[in-house]
């Protein structure tokens, strides 16, 4: 299931048939892991059999990797399935998955939920273990901090158009309401970043970071009425100096940092009439690549991912570890 395919954790309860770390119940398939779902339609398949093309591919052209001894990633606590960026792009790469950290080349936490307790870990070169809460609070916190105005907003003060949105990750539940509003529980509350451009449309721009940087852009064109729900009519691969200056290229590596994401892709919109960028979502355990791109798009995102993965964990093990995730060791 695509991160971008839509999502409810409103289920009903029948008998499940578990396959991997997906369930079936009531002709939905659901995570095992949050209890986000879709439903078992015509478009769902087609979406899996894109993506199934799309790794036959890269698991071709991964044989002619030159694989170098050692190269490998412990994962912990859950082994990510080839649908997440993270394995895929290590497939392309010639990583492998290693049985236990001490044979590892570096360790990555990898759990698929908006809040998670990374397990105590002694390598050289570890990953992401300082990311353990994804909340929209949080995200909205740190960006704050690191961008020097706000996302959040109190709806009983605000008096406007703002957006309600789960506090969990991958929900796509996003809708306007109107303001002075009623705070509901386990709702977040943010401004109405308008991503409209001339032509009606509005854009996303996902937006990959691997240490600290920027790394690759994909622009995601949706209908204006629907900008909260996929599918994307259309998406590209882009430079990411392209569409950020070099300030806001900065500010987006210190907030991931921030987060303690060594690893992530964030959700970035621009609000067309300000200019300014707000980060609405980090994405731990991103999934892909986008069904929207084409596949020479597909494999050449795979590319740079695999490209700055082989990077992240080859670099010297003074280097390796995150400042934020230092922190979290030491608190």
């Amino acid at each position: 299931m695509d991160q971008s395919a839509p999502a409810t954790t409103d289920v009903p309860t029948r008998p499940r048939l578990r396959l991997g770390d997906f369930e079936l119940r009531g002709g939905r398939i659901v995570l095992a892991k949050t209890g986000n779902s879709a439903a078992i339609d015509r478009a769902l398949l087609g979406e899996v059999a894109t993506w199934v093309g799309c790794f036959l591919l890269i698991r071709a052209r991964a044989l002619f990797v030159a694989r170098r001894p050692g190269r490998s990633i412990w994962f912990t606590p859950d082994v990510p399935h080839p649908r997440y960026m993270v394995r895929i792009a290590a497939i392309a790469a010639g990583i492998t998955v290693a049985r236990t950290p001490g044979e590892a080349t570096a360790a990555f936490f990898f759990e698929d939920a908006t809040s998670s307790v990374a397990p105590a870990v002694d390598h050289d070169r570890a990953f992401n273990f300082g990311c353990g809460d994804i909340s929209k609070s949080r995200v909205a916190r740190v960006f704050a901090e690191v961008f020097g105005y706000p996302l959040a907003l109190d709806p009983a003060r605000w008096h406007g158009d703002a957006v309600e949105k789960s506090e969990a990750n991958g929900t796509h539940d996003g809708r306007v309401v109107a303001c002075p509003y009623v705070a509901q529980p386990g709702k977040v509350y943010q401004c109405l970043v308008d991503t409209v451009r001339a032509d009606g449309f509005a854009y996303d721009l996902r937006t990959h970071v691997v240490g600290g940087s920027v790394v690759a852009v994909w622009v995601k064109q949706r209908d204006a009425a629907g900008r909260f729900l996929p599918p994307n009519r259309a998406a590209t691969l882009v430079d990411p100096a392209t569409v950020f200056s070099p300030a806001e290229l900065a500010r987006i590596g210190a907030f991931a940092t921030a987060m303690g994401a060594d690893w992530a892709g964030l959700d970035i919109l621009r609000d067309e009439p300000s200019g300014r960028i707000y980060i609405v979502d980090v994405n731990k355990t991103d999934a892909g690549p986008i069904i929207a791109l084409p596949v020479a798009a597909k494999l050449r995102s795979v590319a740079v991912l695999a490209k700055a993965l082989t990077a992240l964990i080859d670099q010297p093990s003074s280097a390796a570890v995150s400042a934020s995730t230092r922190a979290s060791r030491a608190a």
